[in-house]
């Protein structure tokens, strides 16, 4: 199937199918008799470009292209015009209206086969702007724009979002008793879509937060609610995210967690670096699910170390995976640095075969720290 969909409007048969014919050898060809023709084929499939005449009966080319520019889900499709009307006064209402080209009758096939080629480069680098502006700001929404400043420990995160990249977030709540909730996860799926509904997504786990801390601040209760919405919600529906939720008390020096699926995270201590094992199934798979929660203590110098998928997928020279195993490995001496999380990405992208990460990453990096631990990051 061609790449781009061309609808070609004419009312001379001769012509209209002539150019189907042409266009028919590179794109997926779309044709109508008239203004109105076009608008129901339109209804059926939006083009990606369209070709009209501008004299037509019972909806000329100019009437078409306003009824296009008064909708929203049309108003941006390229138009290129055709006409016999070599007058100036035509091609300035053209321009006027915000057609994209304008070729006289009779027109060199050539011409026209370049100037769509051309139209519709331009259509796309328009649209990889735009979706990599939009994919920032999303990027941004699902990051917090501070942290919480508490005695005796040093937390801090890092986020390098890719344009392709997938749904990653990070937030944190207070508690009325001074305790926090931090949330990290991952929405399944690539690009702008992931990002909008990791963008959704977070929007639910605030107010589920904000609701069920006035019963419980069992984390793992907080995750069966999150699943259930997103089991019972349109939006949402066939949405699937590992997530990570944590209950930092740092007057206790615990935090105790859920992990829906997430990637698991890393206790580093001065004589020790070690996975906490336990996970429950991802998010948005089936009802009723139980999850457990599991209290971690934090001993003097210890850091906790939580981070999405991107990092862990990462690349090796020998074409393995970083893994687990090196995530660990990588971590132990960030302990005492006074950039753990900088000292972590730079140290997983020189035992990379890439010069980037090839996906969303997120990190975070939380430690009671001691006299040999720096006091921020």
């Amino acid at each position: 199937m061609a790449e781009h969909a061309i609808l070609v409007v004419e009312d001379d048969s001769t012509v209209r199918e002539l150019l189907r014919y042409r266009l028919d050898k590179q794109y997926d060809v779309l044709t109508a008799a008239n203004g109105e023709d076009a608008l129901d084929k339109i209804e059926e499939q939006v083009p990606d470009l369209i070709v009209s005449d501008i004299m037509m009966p019972k909806m000329d080319g100019f009437a078409l292209q306003s009824a296009l520019q008064a909708d929203k889900n049309t108003r941006v499709i390229p138009f290129i015009f055709l006409t016999a009307r070599a007058d100036e006064r035509a091609r300035r209402e053209g321009a006027r209206t915000g057609v994209d080209d304008y070729i006289t009758k009779p027109f060199d096939m050539e011409q026209l086969l370049s100037r769509i080629e051309r139209l519709l480069e331009r259509m796309q680098v328009f649209q990889t702007q735009l979706g990599a502006e939009i994919g920032r700001d999303f990027s941004q929404r699902l990051l917090p724009n501070a942290l919480p400043d508490v005695d005796d420990y040093r937390l801090c995160y890092e986020s390098e979002a890719r344009q392709q990249g997938g749904g990653d977030l990070f937030d944190w709540t207070r508690t009325d008793d001074d305790t926090f909730f931090l949330t990290i996860g991952d929405v399944m799926g690539k690009g702008l879509r992931a990002k909008f509904y990791a963008f959704t997504f977070l929007s639910y786990v605030r107010g589920t937060l904000h609701t069920l801390l006035k019963e419980s601040t069992s984390p793992a209760a907080v995750m069966g609610e999150i699943n259930d919405m997103l089991l019972n919600d349109d939006v949402l529906n066939d949405t699937f995210a590992s997530f990570l939720l944590l209950h930092w008390d740092p007057a206790a020096h615990q935090v105790t967690y859920a992990n829906a699926g997430h990637c698991r995270p890393v206790l580093v201590s001065e004589t020790d670096v070690r996975i906490a094992t336990h996970s429950d199934l991802i998010l948005g798979l089936e009802e009723d699910t139980s999850f457990t929660d599991t209290t971690l203590d934090l001993a003097l110098g210890t850091a906790l170390l939580a981070y999405t998928d991107g990092l862990m997928e990462q690349p090796l020279r020998d074409g393995s995976l970083l893994g687990e195993e090196g995530i660990v490995d990588l971590a132990k001496p960030c302990r005492t640095s006074p950039a753990p999380i900088d000292d972590l990405l730079a140290s997983a992208l020189s035992v990379s075969d890439r010069s980037a990460f090839q996906d969303d990453v997120l990190a975070l990096w939380l430690q009671r720290h001691d006299g040999d631990v720096p006091p921020t990051c």
